[in-house]
């Protein structure tokens, strides 16, 4: 049998981000049932900082030195990482979650427009983001707040993209990851802080708020950062494409939500434009996973 971390390292790019989109969609719908009992603000807070503390754990055994460089790239990750997570959860709290995922893809899709050099890759990525707009419904439409959450999240989407590419190439495992999130969770703290006591002291909540940590940043950031070390950029942003199709997966399986002619005919086109992409990789140092 592979150990772990012989997966992460060994498994196709495809694969792991499936395997990150099931792990981050399950916590999704943990964080929307949330919202019932506490704000958007605080779960983005508890999302971040209880996401950190596996991610710390797992590589607590790094011990080079950090230069003031890799500290502020850290940071700067971090503090654009959270600032996604609170203006996607803001968004979602008043727009539908089908809606909120083809608006904030914009963001990668800008980045994968911009480094995109040939044919090839331009009608790969037209396939992909045009079956994430079937998928998702190409109207935009409702609160125009959201709407104004969702296209920030969008844009620091895009940020985390390019910034979580700077923290990889670090060649510090996981570190970079949980300091970064250990920063911008302590960023936006403010947004949750009054609610902070009220989840510490309600098992359920404090448990729940984990699971979201755990399932959407621990599992899905640390995918995303063994990735980024593998693919160039643009080969990542694209195969973000692939996240909606995996909401779909999950809704059938575990919401019993049947997918329509139209969600089928998306889902071809994103894994047309995924298949038809150049797979060229990166030679980079293995990162750290758990043996």
């Amino acid at each position: 049998m592979r150990r772990p971390g012989e997966f992460f390292r060994t498994a196709s790019p495809e694969a792991l981000f499936v395997l990150s989109g099931i792990s981050q969609y399950t916590g999704a719908v943990i964080a929307v049932n949330l919202f019932e009992d506490l704000r958007p603000g605080t779960v983005a807070v508890f999302r971040v900082l209880l996401g950190a503390l596996p991610v710390l754990a797992l590589s607590w055994r790094e011990r080079r030195p950090w230069t003031r460089a890799d500290l502020r790239a850290a940071a700067l990750f971090g503090l654009a990482t959270a600032a996604m997570n609170l203006c996607f959860y803001l968004g979602i709290d008043r727009l539908p979650l089908g809606k909120s995922v083809v608006m904030e893809f914009l963001g990668p899709v800008a980045v994968a427009a911009w480094f995109t050099r040939t044919g090839r890759n331009v009608a790969a990525l037209a396939l992909a983001a045009g079956g994430v707009a079937v998928l998702s419904g190409v109207e935009i439409s409702g609160d125009a707040l959201g709407v104004v959450f969702i296209l920030m999240a969008s844009a620091f989407w895009a940020t985390y993209i390019v910034l979580g590419r700077r923290v990889a190439a670090q060649n510090r495992g996981l570190r970079g990851l949980g300091v970064g999130l250990l920063i911008g969770g302590a960023a936006i703290l403010p947004f949750g802080a009054d609610q902070v006591p009220r989840v510490l002291t309600h098992g359920s909540l404090l448990l729940d708020c984990f699971l979201v940590g755990l399932l959407s940043s621990s599992i899905g950031y640390a995918i995303d950062q063994v990735v980024l070390r593998r693919i160039p950029m643009r080969r990542f942003a694209l195969l973000l494409a692939l996240l909606p199709v995996t909401a779909m997966i999950v809704g059938f399986i575990a919401l019993d939500q049947r997918p329509s002619a139209a969600d089928l005919l998306g889902a071809a086109l994103v894994i047309g434009g995924v298949i038809l992409q150049e797979r060229d990789e990166l030679v980079m140092a293995d990162v750290e996973v758990p043996a």
